[in-house]
């Protein structure tokens, strides 16, 4: 199984590797499409002459630090904008997901703060309730941009700040999960190990992994221009549209190629193939484990459904750039991005529901009155 794993690995790197020598080929022959591709935007280029006027002379906004203009390369981008999809549909996903989550993440958080000293998991669930909560945070903001038909009206560095938290934190909570998965897996597989194991140490450097992966990926969201003004629909978008022609922009396509394998289809493989060992070990059993087995597989085809399709459609819109440069798949995948947020809301109950399965030492009893009184 392994094997098969670090075949797949390989094989993305080296279709990557062949994807580039191809585009510079390309780039060669055709100096006009010289256009850098970025996995997650649409494609732009910066406008000529002043960044006040549009093409048609529509005057940007005044405001005392006037973002840059872009002119846009296709009819998509001007879809997705107006569409009800970004408008409407996104950011109601986005509000309902807060109302949600943010009052559970914090009962979670209160509940396992006494508990650290004494629980190795209570240390690997803080993680991933703040991450949540990071993410559900940035929700907010993005929530306020989608409503007022994608326009920004904040300013630069919140964009940034509001753009790596958001991204980041989507990578932080399916690395936390997947070293929840991987203490399962010895848990259950290798019990004598996982005994001798200095638990709060080894969730402890798990954690510290993986912030500190967190704090290296959101470094080249922050370091670009991230808003921009766009003249044909009047508006300042954030991150939505990027000037893919400048080099400045050229460390973001290779983070978020190594963010996207690493970060968030690697932990997903992880994932599956601790919660598959950890469900055919339990079936071999003697003893009845039909309530975590179920509740098992219920956090497996969750955690599936919500990341699955935003890592397949990342990368397959990273591959599509490179091969035609074209941006279809962005509207596809900020949709999927909606799973992935709704799995930060989902979290806490999950995890309640497997600690009662497995009778952990965490006590949750008091959760659900904990987070009602939150959120009322």
């Amino acid at each position: 199984m392994a094997k098969h794993f670090v075949f797949f690995f390989i094989l993305v790197l080296c279709l990557s590797a062949t994807l580039q020598k191809e585009g510079k080929k390309r780039r060669k022959v055709k100096r006009n499409s010289s256009d850098v591709a970025h996995p997650r935007t649409f494609l732009g280029v910066p406008e000529k002459g002043s960044i006040l006027f549009a093409l048609n002379g529509t005057q940007a906004p005044v405001f005392s630090n006037v973002p840059p203009a872009l002119e846009l390369l296709s009819n998509i981008t001007k879809i997705y904008l107006d569409s009800p999809l970004s408008t409407r549909v996104i950011p109601i996903i986005y509000i309902l997901a807060m109302a949600v989550g943010m009052p559970a993440n914090i009962a979670i958080l209160c509940m396992l703060a006494t508990k650290l000293r004494k629980v190795s998991s209570a240390i690997l669930y803080c993680s991933l309730a703040v991450s949540d909560l990071l993410l559900l945070l940035s929700l907010s903001f993005k929530a306020y941009y989608h409503l007022h038909g994608n326009n920004w009206a904040l300013s630069e560095d919140l964009c940034r700040l509001v753009t790596a938290c958001f991204y980041g934190n989507l990578y932080c909570s399916a690395q936390t999960l997947a070293c929840i998965s991987i203490k399962r897996y010895i848990a259950v597989v290798h019990p004598f190990l996982y005994k001798s194991l200095p638990k709060r140490t080894c969730a402890t450097w798990m954690t510290v992994a993986v912030w500190g992966v967190f704090a290296a990926g959101i470094a080249p969201e922050l370091l670009v221009q991230q808003s921009y003004w766009i003249p044909e629909v009047n508006r300042t978008t954030c991150h939505d549209v990027l000037p893919l022609k400048e080099s400045t922009h050229i460390l973001l396509l290779h983070s978020s190629l190594f963010l996207t394998i690493f970060c968030l289809l690697l932990p997903l493989v992880v994932t599956i193939v601790c919660y598959s060992r950890i469900i055919c070990e339990l079936n071999r059993s003697h003893h009845d484990w039909s309530v975590y087995i179920k509740a098992s597989s219920l956090v497996f085809v969750i955690f599936l459904v919500c990341f699955t399709p935003a890592g397949v459609l990342q990368l397959s819109h990273h591959i599509q750039l490179f091969l035609g440069g074209t941006e279809g798949l962005y509207m596809y995948f900020k949709a999927a991005v909606c799973l992935c947020c709704l799995h930060a809301c989902l979290d806490p109950f999950l995890f309640v529901l497997m600690s009662k399965s497995a009778g952990s030492r965490l006590n949750f009893k008091p959760f659900v009155k904990m987070s009602v009184s939150l959120s009322a």
